[in-house]
């Protein structure tokens, strides 16, 4: 079992270097929010504090459904997805929890990779099930669909399926279950709609049974694909129609490519957290469709835009802390490097939603004054927040240019020559 990891002396002589810049740059911002009343060593203290995991797929090369390029150096094995993960959380020190996805991470010996995890730094998010494909040795298919299934048996593997994750999360120190499924038609008439929305919800409610009290169940919507006709859980509607049957802690998860293009899913993020049936995020970017981008890399604005409805969320309920996870797909770019600047652009959409003066923008919402309300979010917006996030980096022990480090380190390097491809073999990520 290798352990490649980057050498903590390579990372401290990279911020010598960089130092002396940070430290005119953190100034010159300081400087210049005090002017509002901002102190920035609570804003540095609070991106300190700020987490999303890691997708254990996110860290093998993706494709698309025409084909897949294996990148140079990719994790074969569930341990060296640990070691990528760690190396990310290493340098960006805001990635300290793995979700995983089962059956494609399912350990030999779970107290192993718990050990393997906890020596690395990193412990683990919420568990992933899968039955939106066949699996070697599956008794049943999943091809007309999973949880709603019109055969029951069907429905009956899928639900034991989804209670095995849940075990195998408790032994691994998860506390929830995200639910994604597949189901849904190509076809008018090929499915009832109501009849497999029904039966959705039953089998959600054989999972919750046999939910632990301390955890919760995570359901996503998605809005199409691999069906392209209808989709069972298609939209936040019926995610929250859902959720509200199966049971209190049964809540919704809002992946930001899953929606329909020009979607505001920031009133999404407001309506069910108005309602306490947000429960977490899949982070992602997209143009066209369910794209897996690097989050921030096409619509930056409106993940900001997000934030600062949790910002606002949690300024008036401070205990309230839903799940945040990264779920990308990488097929041009080395995923460890598209990995860290997502977490980046995350942590720094946050931030800058801390900006907001959210006094200012209740007198404006109160006055109707849409110019200077949507003028106050820009203010925020547009301030770079680079040197806070810098510093955060290096006052955690991580690297102030992550991705720099990380290229000088030789790292991708070091994974193909310890890594040699199989011929044949798929590799990782999500094809």
């Amino acid at each position: 079992m290798s352990t490649l990891m980057i050498s903590a002396d390579l990372i401290g002589e990279q911020n010598r270097q960089a130092d002396a810049s940070l430290d005119a740059d953190y100034a010159h911002l300081q400087s210049r929010l005090a002017r509002h009343g901002v102190d920035i060593e609570t804003l540095t203290a609070r991106a300190q504090q700020f987490a999303v995991a890691l997708p254990s797929w996110g860290v093998g090369t993706g494709g698309t459904r025409f084909a897949r390029f294996p990148g140079t150096g990719e994790p074969r094995n569930i341990f060296e997805k640990m070691d990528d993960c760690a190396v990310i959380q290493q340098l960006v020190r805001v990635t300290p929890k793995v979700s995983l996805h089962i059956p494609w991470d399912t350990p030999s010996d779970p107290s192993e990779l718990k050990e393997v995890a906890a020596s690395r730094g990193l412990g683990f998010d919420a568990m992933n099930s899968n039955t939106f494909q066949d699996q070697r040795d599956q008794a049943l298919s999943y091809k007309y669909g999973s949880l709603s299934h019109s055969e029951a048996a069907v429905r009956q593997q899928a639900i034991e399926h989804n209670i095995q994750v849940i075990e195998l999360g408790e032994k691994l120190g998860s506390k929830a279950l995200t639910v994604w499924i597949g189901d849904g038609s190509n076809f008018p008439g090929q499915q009832h709609f109501s009849r497999s929305f029904a039966r959705y919800i039953d089998s959600a409610r054989a999972i919750y049974a046999a939910l632990p009290a301390d955890w919760n169940m995570l359901l996503e919507h998605k809005m199409f694909e691999p069906a392209f006709y209808s989709t069972v859980i298609q939209d936040w509607g019926s995610n929250y129609l859902a959720a509200t049957s199966v049971g209190e802690r049964c809540q919704c998860l809002v992946d930001l490519g899953h929606h329909a293009p020009n979607v505001n899913i920031e009133m999404i993020v407001a309506r069910l957290a108005q309602f306490g049936k947000l429960g977490g995020f899949h982070f992602n970017d997209s143009k066209y469709g369910d794209d897996d981008l690097d989050s921030g890399s096409i619509n930056p604005y409106q993940l900001f835009l997000v934030f600062n409805e949790l910002v606002d969320i949690q300024t008036q309920q401070p205990d309230y802390v839903p799940f945040y996870m990264l779920d990308q797909s990488h097929n041009v770019t080395d995923p460890i490097e598209s990995l860290m600047y997502s977490a980046a652009e995350v942590q720094r959409a946050y931030v800058k939603a801390l900006l907001v003066n959210r006094t200012a923008l209740e007198q404006y919402q109160q006055g109707n004054d849409a110019l200077m309300a949507q003028a106050t979010l820009k203010q925020a917006y547009n301030l770079d927040v680079e040197p806070i996030l810098q510093m955060a980096r290096q006052r955690s022990g991580g690297a102030i240019d992550p991705i720099a480090c990380y290229r000088v380190s030789g790292y991708r390097q070091q994974c193909a020559a310890a890594r040699p491809a199989a011929k044949g073999a798929s590799g990782s990520g999500i094809v």
